[in-house]
């Protein structure tokens, strides 16, 4: 079984990840005049993520310019300042944000790595079974259980609803990765399911981030 203890102190040790950001395509590449390494940017805001991160260059093809821009929060740890001005090929690597993780990104790797992963079989939008829906909503704790071969899903796809049964080990639903009407792609993961005898592990060390992680 995983150490999930050893898991946490591993992320503490390096609480941070690098982002690659890379030329979309083929270019001659403009750096943004106010773009520096160490500096800080920000990703794409708004309700629908509809304002652009910060701009970090320009690239010009057949005298069509398009931006560049930071995908998430971070600080700019590496640029490729060599560039500037030159045409660059798609791929080649201009910069790299640093992004330090936020608690719940914490939580979210944690979970991610420990928990029994089922998921979508292919792409379509997914509900829970009425039973198991009245269910989740009827607490703010896990404690919802599932068992092999249990009636779980309702996929929904092309107007065809199709009732899917749940397969891995026995445990609760502690993690749920779907939205309500959002299609899911095939091999994304619908719910985490925690063992009995990972639970008492995983709420302690879940307990631990929210009052320890800064």
């Amino acid at each position: 079984m995983l150490n999930i203890t050893a898991l946490l102190e591993s992320i503490r040790e390096s609480p941070y990840r690098d982002n690659v950001v890379v030329a979309p395509h083929t270019g001659r590449l403009t750096f943004a005049s106010d773009i520096s390494l160490g500096q800080s940017v920000t990703g794409p805001t708004g309700l629908w993520k509809e304002k652009a991160g910060t701009l970090l260059a320009i690239l010009e093809r057949e005298r069509n310019p398009k931006p560049i821009t930071a995908l998430e929060k971070g600080e700019i740890c590496a640029l490729h300042s060599e560039l500037e001005g030159q045409f660059v090929q798609a791929g080649t690597a201009i910069a790299t944000i640093r992004h330090m993780l936020t608690r719940e990104e914490v939580e979210h790797i944690i979970l991610q790595q420990t928990l029994h992963l089922f998921a979508a079989p292919e792409r379509a939008k997914y509900y829970f079974i009425p039973e198991v829906d009245k269910k989740m909503h009827a607490s703010d704790e896990p404690s919802v259980k599932v068992h092999p071969g249990m009636e779980l899903f309702i996929m929904s796809r092309m107007k065809r609803e199709v009732h899917l049964n749940y397969t891995g080990p026995a445990g609760i639903i502690y993690a749920v990765y779907f939205k309500h009407n959002e299609n899911i792609d095939a091999g994304a993961p619908l719910v985490g399911i925690c063992t009995s005898e990972q639970l008492p592990e995983i709420q302690e060390v879940i307990a631990r981030i929210k009052t320890e992680w800064k």
